[in-house]
């Protein structure tokens, strides 16, 4: 193996040894793992699967295509609907009903009926440009898939059949020991975990750290007042063309930010291109919104249409929003964790915001009444349906009924749930946490109503979301031209100061290294170990959140100097709560024989039975009431103890079926991780309120000005074990309209802090 200078850090060339084929083939070393985008190789189950999805694709549209251009050129309506009599009945036989070879036009008169619409010979033509597009695409991808089944069968061993049984996990570590071996050689030392993560998530991290700063998704304020949060299909597609994968994008080569972005003195006329360049697309998508729109209603109706027929109350459900899948994920966290994750916190998520809904007496009123009425009628037409199948042949029976019926199930989802109201949101909202890794604020008296609007954002209703895709034709033009144009500054600087050079990976996210003393925040256990500034910090705890996972999810992993001293930090805080709560509370920690003395599966089991006590502090919590953090403590502590002893996993279990359940147990401990940051974050919060921490809040390490960097330092070159020089962070963001953007607003330097100009040279 070796790799070519002209070739990206990401790239793996691989020449075969003697025993195998020789030819060389290049295969991107995040083709390997599923991508955020497409899913990749693995999570797609393999070639056949990936030809066999890519075709059907193909056929769809061309079924969408030619289905709807037959019913609107190739069928006679009037004598469908029998307007007029059928003038092509067969001598001899008597028609008393029309057929649907009666209403179906001849070829012939089909064909010279679309040639006569230069509109419809005009998008059959676009139509068939786009489809060839996505045929040479879809070919192109293939030859690529085909190389990585190559790979994967004849350099990680996995033949196509093996693969549905091989997670993840054993094909990251088969990657790893090949690359320890000699067989891969992308940089001179040993491939790590968070390597091949950064190369497979470069984009999804930025994605991440847009959103975690502000920048993503867009807003756009209600005449009524507050906000809505607006991030469709086409408008995230937008981003990506304009951030990462365009033909004016910001990266170069796919893995390279170039190096105007990563000096300051070009910022101004970068960000006047980047204008240009959002005006261009959003009048690209202003011009082809008809189209799009169009396209959007026919699939969106074929979809929907038979799901609808079945689960008239289908579009009532709730479904994570894509919001959701941007603001709970962590860096480095592939989509496949993310997707199992979420599914976990679905359950509890929707169970709170059945029971935080605001009361609403009179609609509830309304709406039994309306389903009362409405099901009445519906059961009168089907007791006479059922008397007379003719009573069906009466003119718009069918519709009343179907219409009935609809709207009897959609007053119905006005009706609270008795049940679901019963149960406690706080502990709703706990169990949603352990799983979500995110708790909604509740501040102020109205925060249980600030929180559940906070969750129906995440987990909107799935025609919540069927409407903002119908829209996006319309709305993407608009916001591209009122919320990214006039921000262009703001994300040139982002690109700036956030962008880190990884030796053998290329340019990433800073925030991918989840490196606390860089991006860490004094709320969540941080303290004392960041220089982070305002507009460094990682909001909502991520980077610690982040890490935390990451490190629980790939126990081999070592990470670097900072962030491991904050790991041993937080273990040796637990050690240390769950020894106070041990030894002022007559409650002692489960233990391994009781944990998993259960036919269910042992985390489920464990974490169902902890999360129906409260955990999280209440707001009223007093300076001198025991912390709750000792007691979730003394339970990490005991779970962390069951994940070291794989003796106590499912005692007289098989070696397999302990191995799988070890995932499970680093999901439950994080889980616990999580809830136990929350309680300390909280915990500090609520001792800020009482002014205990404003002594020491005036030296902190984080307000201190920032150090004045040469040139050369301005951008320092990372190893991809998130090491880093002596030299301190990049300065901070110099934006005018930050302050609305970041929660905790940009430091504007004095005199004596403002950076230098910078010499027009690159590094």
């Amino acid at each position: 193996m070796y790799l070519k200078d002209s070739e990206a850090p990401g790239t793996i060339s691989r020449t075969w040894t003697a025993s195998s084929p020789r030819y060389p083939f290049v295969l991107g070393l995040a083709a390997v793992a599923p991508k955020a985008g497409s899913q990749g190789y693995h999570q797609r189950s393999g070639f056949t699967c990936i030809l066999l999805e890519d075709v059907f694709q193909l056929g769809q549209f061309i079924f969408i295509v030619t289905f709807t251009t037959f019913l609107l050129r190739c069928v006679d309506y009037n004598v469908l609907f029998a307007n007029q009599p059928n003038n092509r009945t067969r001598p001899g036989l008597l028609h008393n009903k029309v057929t649907l070879s009666d209403a179906i036009l001849p070829s012939s008169q089909c064909a010279q009926r679309i040639h006569s619409s230069s509109l419809m010979v005009f998008l059959l033509i676009l139509a068939t440009a786009f489809w060839l597009f996505q045929l040479l695409r879809s070919v192109c991808n293939l030859f690529s898939y085909w190389d990585i089944q190559v790979f994967y069968r004849e350099a990680l061993h996995i033949p196509l059949g093996e693969l549905g049984s091989v997670s993840w996990a054993e094909v990251q570590s088969r990657l790893l020991a090949l690359q320890r071996s000699g067989g891969l050689c992308v940089q001179p030392r040993p491939l790590t975990e968070l390597d091949v993560h950064h190369r497979i998530l470069r984009y999804t991290n930025y994605q991440v750290a847009l959103a975690n700063k502000g920048l993503l998704p867009t807003r756009c304020a209600l005449p009524w007042g507050g906000s809505v949060a607006f991030l469709s299909r086409g408008l995230a597609l937008n981003v990506d063309l304009l951030l990462f994968r365009g033909p004016f994008s910001l990266f170069r080569g796919g893995w390279e930010l170039p190096d105007a972005y990563k000096r300051s003195d070009q910022r101004a006329a970068l960000a006047a291109r980047w204008r240009r360049s959002v005006l261009l697309l959003a009048a690209v998508n202003l011009a082809l919104s008809p189209l799009v729109l169009a396209w959007q209603v026919l699939h969106a109706f074929y979809s929907h249409a038979e799901l609808l027929r079945r689960e008239p109350g289908a579009l009532g459900t709730r479904r994570w929003s894509r919001l959701a899948r941007l603001q709970l994920r962590h860096f480095n966290e592939l989509p496949h964790e993310l997707r199992a994750r979420l599914a976990r916190a679905y359950r509890p998520a929707a169970a709170f915001l059945r029971a935080a809904a605001p009361p609403a007496p009179l609609l509830a009123l309304l709406a039994r009444q309306l389903v009362f009425f409405a099901g009445a009628l519906f059961a009168a037409l089907l007791v006479l349906t059922v008397y007379d199948e003719d009573v069906l042949a009466v003119e718009h029976v069918l519709t009343a009924m179907t219409a009935l019926g609809i709207l009897a199930t959609v007053a119905r989802s006005f009706i609270p749930d008795e049940q679901a109201q019963s149960r406690s949101p706080q502990l709703l909202l706990q169990a949603a946490l352990a799983h979500m890794h995110y708790l909604p604020e509740e501040t102020g008296p109205a925060g249980k109503a600030s929180a559940y609007r906070q969750m129906a954002r995440l987990l909107q209703y799935r025609a919540v979301s069927l409407t903002e895709e119908l829209l996006s034709p319309l709305l993407t033009p608009l916001f591209l031209l009122f919320w990214f144009r006039p921000r262009a500054l703001e994300i040139i600087d982002f690109f700036h100061h956030f962008t880190v050079d990884v030796a053998g990976v290329g340019d990433i996210c800073s925030f991918a290294l989840m490196d606390v003393k860089r991006h860490g925040h004094p709320q969540w256990l941080s303290e004392g170990q960041t220089e982070a500034s305002l507009s460094q910090r990682a909001e909502d705890g991520k980077t610690e959140l982040s890490l935390m996972r990451f490190s629980l999810v790939h126990p081999q992993w070592r990470p670097p100097g900072h962030s491991s001293k904050f790991l041993g930090h937080l273990r040796g805080r637990v050690q240390q709560d769950a020894a106070t709560w041990g030894a002022n509370s007559v409650r002692s920690p489960p233990t391994p024989g009781v944990l998993s003395n259960s036919s269910s599966p042992l985390p489920e089991t464990f974490l169902a039975n902890l999360l129906v006590q409260p955990l999280l502090p209440p707001q009223d919590l007093s300076p001198t009431a025991p912390c709750p953090a000792a007691a979730t403590a003394s339970l990490l502590a005991s779970i962390s103890r069951i994940a070291q002893d794989s003796s106590c996993v499912s005692p007289g279990g098989t070696g397999g079926q302990k191995l799988a359940q070890l995932p499970e147990l680093a999901s439950a401990e994080m889980s616990l991780h999580a809830i136990y940051l929350y309680q300390l974050h909280q915990q500090q919060q609520q001792q800020e309120l009482w002014g205990e921490a404003s002594a020491s809040s005036l030296s902190r390490p984080w307000s201190s000005p920032p150090q004045t960097l040469s040139p050369d330092e301005e951008k320092p070159s990372w190893s991809s074990d998130g090491s880093s020089p002596a030299s301190s962070p990049r300065q901070q963001w110099r934006t005018q309209r930050a302050q609305n953007l970041f929660p905790g607003g940009f430091q504007e330097p004095t005199d004596t802090q403002k950076e230098p100009s910078q010499a027009p040279s690159i590094d």
